[in-house]
């Protein structure tokens, strides 16, 4: 059961206030038996509750006397100081995080080899875009065969957000797939990439013929490879990620004369 305490107030705040709404303008004292709010502490409640502007007081009378705000503009007060306490709190996590991630940013990585896995459609979508997340300088996607990251629906979207978060950050994007897999893209990746990621000096796509396969170099260190459905080869069974600078550069030195044999994609 929902309470004016959970937008804040004390126990002895909330009885007080409803004890208000309840006996209209009255003094400490009284309010005191009304709410059983004792009376020693009956005054740090009244003046708490003047700070949020939920009641108001008529000084000029002895005894002093209080009256509560109308519980509609009582609570849209409340909920205001909750939005401003919330925004307060986002604004230092925010500030926790950019300490952080230059601190966790300034020391080396460590490239020794290690993989891991994930099986599934929802797994194999989160770790993709975890990984081309991380990527700091290159980027090199090769897509030979109509991908589900690439389908209809959330994953394509997905992918090419974060194409285009790498790319502000200064990530050079290198993108080989086959003519098949480019017209089977969904109109809404093909929207973005002919708005906004062709446009951008460090993204280039090229096509070639005879490409089979998916995966993803990430700073020439790391590959994301995408294993199909041995039962059905148009679906994705699972997603490898492998940590290891020997692999990653024979992969490398695989891809780059496809390359240059590629043809640009045009706008």
């Amino acid at each position: 059961m929902t309470s004016l305490r959970d937008l804040g107030l004390s126990e002895y705040e909330a009885r007080a206030y409803r004890a208000l709404l309840r006996t209209g303008a009255t003094t400490a004292k009284e309010l005191s038996r009304a709410s059983d709010v004792p009376m020693g502490r009956i005054y740090d409640v009244l003046n708490s509750l003047e700070q949020y502007h939920l009641i108001r007081s008529q000084a000029a009378s002895r005894p002093k006397k209080y009256v509560a705000v109308e519980p509609d503009t009582a609570l849209d007060r409340l909920l205001e100081s909750k939005h401003q306490e919330l925004e307060e709190k986002a604004e230092q996590y925010e500030n926790v995080v950019a300490e952080l991630t230059d601190e966790l940013d300034a020391a080396e990585p460590v490239h020794d080899q290690f993989w891991t896995a994930a099986v599934g459609a929802d797994e194999t979508m989160d770790l993709l875009v975890e990984r081309l997340a991380a990527a700091d300088d290159t980027l090199i996607m090769v897509a030979g065969t109509p991908s589900p990251q690439f389908d209809l629906g959330t994953l394509g979207d997905l992918v090419v957000e974060e194409l285009e978060a790498a790319l502000e950050r200064g990530v050079e994007i290198s993108l080989l797939m086959s003519p098949d897999l480019v017209d089977s893209l969904p109109e809404s990746v093909g929207r973005r990439y002919m708005n906004r990621l062709s446009k951008l000096p460090n993204f280039h796509v090229r096509t070639a013929e005879n490409l089979t396969g998916v995966f993803n170099l990430i700073d020439d260190v790391e590959v994301c490879i995408e294993v199909h459905n041995p039962l059905n080869p148009g679906q994705a069974f699972a997603m490898i990620d492998l940590k290891d600078p020997d692999f990653a550069a024979d992969l490398r030195s695989t891809f780059d004369p496809r390359w240059e044999e590629a043809t640009p994609l045009p706008l």
